[in-house]
């Protein structure tokens, strides 16, 4: 218990390479940090490609049990995190054409209860009325990034909910940086069209990943792989 205790300061600041490397040598304390690192990352990744929650969880279990069987084999060419990003967007695309689902291309349509409406006066963030506004402008963002035609859901998910670099996305997904730029750059404006500048405050909260999700896929992986030194 006490070599326990003192380890856990070690990993808090610990690298995604270092990480990695304790991972590898079946450090269980180590693999329950990055799954918490990189849970909501990977869940919105996976959510993107198969906008279904219950799904994206199953995909990003099956994800982090991939890169545990496979983690010694991770080299530091590219951040852990692109890494295991693009092992969860495999299993989501994987999983998306096992339920024989097609690739649907939904047009956004501006909507005329949406156009934008006279100012009005702006709200405390502390006051009921600003959070309900807060919860349905975040309703409304994810239904509309669940609209977005697939090429470009997941492009604009990864680059500008989770702030992923260009490159970053150009490498999970297997497209050159350019795509990566023009499918942004379309997704944005077809967003900017259904939602309008108004809207943009709650962004940042859109599929938020709350603690008891991530506590959930955490104990589910761990409880797969079994206890230490048992697989």
């Amino acid at each position: 218990m006490q070599q326990t205790a003192a380890i856990q300061p070690a990993l808090a600041i610990a690298s995604d390479a270092e990480l990695a490397l304790r991972v590898g040598a079946g450090d269980p304390h180590a693999f329950t940090l990055l799954m918490r690192r990189h849970n909501r990352l990977l869940f919105r990744a996976a959510r993107s490609i198969l906008r279904d929650d219950a799904e994206a969880e199953d995909a990003v279990q099956d994800a982090y049990l991939q890169a545990y069987r496979g983690i010694k084999q991770f080299r530091g060419d590219a951040r852990l995190s692109t890494w295991l990003t693009r092992i969860v967007v495999n299993e989501a695309i994987a999983r998306s054409r096992k339920r024989h689902r097609e690739a649907e291309v939904t047009p956004l349509y501006a909507d005329p209860g949406l156009q934008p409406t006279d100012a009005e006066d702006r709200m405390d963030d502390d006051t009921p009325e600003y959070g309900a506004m807060r919860a349905e402008a975040r309703v409304l963002i994810e239904r509309s990034l669940d609209e977005l035609p697939d090429a470009f859901r997941t492009v604009f998910m990864l680059r500008a909910v989770e702030e992923l670099s260009g490159e970053e996305v150009a490498a999970v997904l297997g497209i050159p940086e350019a795509t990566v730029r023009s499918r942004f750059f379309r997704a944005r404006a077809l967003l900017r069209a259904k939602l309008e500048t108004e809207f943009g405050v709650a962004l940042g909260d859109a599929f938020s990943f709350d603690g008891q999700r991530c506590d959930r896929i955490v104990a589910a992986v761990l409880a797969r792989i079994g206890p230490p030194g048992s697989g």
